[in-house]
């Protein structure tokens, strides 16, 4: 499910729209992208040389921002100046931090990142000021909306949103020659397994010559190789503390350089079977001996949640491992053994090592964005017209992720509601259901209903993503009074609401009120506190 940004001023000369960017939004890494001359979808250096940038933000005087610091410079600075895996907070409307006088949403924070991205790819490209951004596939609506809003305070029209496993697909399907190859072509059925730092998808894609259409996904945006990570110290703690020590994440500075000295680890444990880790806490140095299955058994449970979501996937599209043509790996967190080593047993085959599961997904937005621009007139994204043609040729269908819903109340006893699911989650879009509903009491003057996100009926267990009014009625309506209500996607993952009331068959006016949105008026005041900030 996409998602498309209001418009914002986004071109280089009169009439002239600048070309599309691709970004991918990670939490530990970001990474931009454009599709080159020769087709081949290209990521940006930064300024140090690298294709990705940390997703850290180190908050310095009150009018500067460095992102993607040196690990040393952020492990002498202070830890409310520090920002990590704010990609994990992006729609969560009670989370902010103070800088100075400023209060600063995980909007206004990734927005730097974004910013950073910017600039250092115009020293190569020009001016940028059109993108399309990933997000995790699982991302509900107010975590979509919160990314598109990141991207305008950062003086980015986001003319798309692309889920992550679809981009990594598309990058798979591009380079591989399935895709925009107009022979006969067998579908072929790719998992697309992502585990990045902070979030989790899996993603079952068939492909064809012309069209790439996602089948069934699930994911948890709270699961990711942080959480390996977290693990790690803990153990690491556990054994200083036998060994007579203090804890070490009882002191910010120490947590932080144990959490620092555990991601290193794990990254040894990839490549070996053993590792000596060494931490100087308190007065006291010491050493610590890490074996590959003792950490492959102390994060056990986590792949256990991956395989669980994978295998459910899997029997949702009605599919049986040994009928996958190709599993695709997409993350860093990948690179764990133990991960490939269930995804073989679950699938029969070892993954696949085509991609950069750290570019991937970055590659695939850059190919999307310059299948938009091919469909556009007036831009020059510097693609020729045979490039054009192939890239004009390719869609791409989606589902949705999560089951829509309205609240209902029982007319018998008004405290009992529940969620009432009209589009359930893996329904391709566009879609749109028709239902009838009738009114609660007499002469209403409008009529209420919450929006949900869920796939359980408690009404508290769903994420409530808006409000839904009903006004305009005309007078003496009875209670009973039927209401038709039409509720839907449309292709860009728009959510749409029409009703009609059907006693007197007149129309009636809806307002959404978006749950945790960010209106036109706060929008303005990030992006003046953002443009304040001199990031490097």
């Amino acid at each position: 499910m996409s998602d498309v940004s209001s418009p914002l001023p986004a071109e280089s000369g009169p009439g002239t729209p600048t070309r599309i960017v691709g970004i991918d939004l990670g939490t530990s890494y970001s990474a931009l992208a454009i599709l080159d001359a020769d087709g081949q979808p290209r990521v940006i250096d930064n300024t140090s040389g690298s294709q990705l940038t940390a997703s850290v933000v180190l908050l310095g005087s009150e009018d500067r921002a460095e992102v993607d610091p040196e690990v040393e410079i952020l492990a002498r600075s202070r830890p409310e100046q520090r920002v990590v895996a704010i990609k994990r907070e992006l729609g969560n409307p009670r989370f902010a931090l103070r800088h100075g006088n400023r209060r600063l949403t995980p909007e206004l924070l990734s927005s730097l990142i974004l910013t950073k991205l910017r600039q250092d790819a115009e020293k190569q490209l020009g001016p940028i000021r059109r993108a399309v951004i990933t997000v995790p596939y699982y991302f509900n609506e107010l975590r979509r909306r919160a990314t598109r809003n990141a991207g305008r305070i950062a003086g980015i029209d986001v003319v798309d949103i692309i889920n992550e496993p679809t981009a990594a697909a598309l990058t798979y399907a591009w380079t591989s020659g399935v895709l925009g190859q107009f022979g006969s072509s067998e579908p072929h059925q790719i998992l697309v397994y992502d585990l990045g730092g902070g979030t989790f998808d899996v993603t079952l894609v068939e492909i064809t010559a012309t069209h790439l259409r996602v089948r069934a996904t699930d994911g948890d945006t709270m699961l990711g190789g942080m959480d390996w990570t977290d693990r790690l110290t803990g153990v690491v703690a556990e054994e200083i503390i036998e060994a007579g020590g203090v804890d070490p994440r009882d002191d910010p500075e120490m947590s932080f350089r144990l959490t620092q000295a555990c991601e290193t680890a794990k990254r040894t444990l990839s490549e070996r079977m053993v590792t000596t880790l060494r931490l100087s806490c308190a007065g006291r140095d010491y050493s610590v001996d890490l074996t590959r299955s003792r950490f492959e058994r102390a994060t056990a449970d986590l792949l256990q949640r991956t395989r669980d979501t994978t295998e459910l996937v899997l029997a949702q599209a009605d599919v049986q491992g040994a009928e996958l043509d190709e599993i695709v790996l997409i993350g860093g967190s990948t690179a764990m053994p133990g991960v490939r080593m269930m995804l073989e047993e679950l699938g029969g085959q070892p993954p696949s090592d085509r991609l950069d599961p750290q570019l991937a997904v970055a590659q695939g937005a850059a190919i999307h964005a310059a299948i938009l621009e091919s469909r556009e007139e007036g831009v020059d994204g510097g693609t020729g017209q045979a490039l054009r043609r192939r890239l004009q040729e390719i869609g791409t269908s989606n589902v949705n992720s999560h089951s829509l819903g309205v609240e209902v109340t029982d007319r018998d006893d008004t405290k009992s509601r529940w969620n009432h699911i009209m589009i359930p989650r893996n329904t391709p879009v566009p879609c749109q259901v028709t239902q009838r509903f009738v009114t609660n009491t007499d002469n209403p003057k409008a009529i209420y209903i919450r929006l949900l996100q869920g796939e359980v009926s408690d009404v508290d267990s769903c994420v409530a993503i808006g409000d839904f009014r009903v006004v305009d009625l005309p007078p003496g309506l009875a209670a009973g009074t039927p209401i038709e209500v039409q509720y839907g996607y449309d292709r860009s993952g728009h959510i749409k609401v029409a009703a009609r009331e059907l006693v007197g068959n007149t129309e009636a006016s809806v307002e959404i009120h978006w749950s945790g949105g960010v209106d036109d008026a706060t929008l303005s005041v990030l992006t003046r506190l953002a443009a304040e900030y001199d990031v490097d």
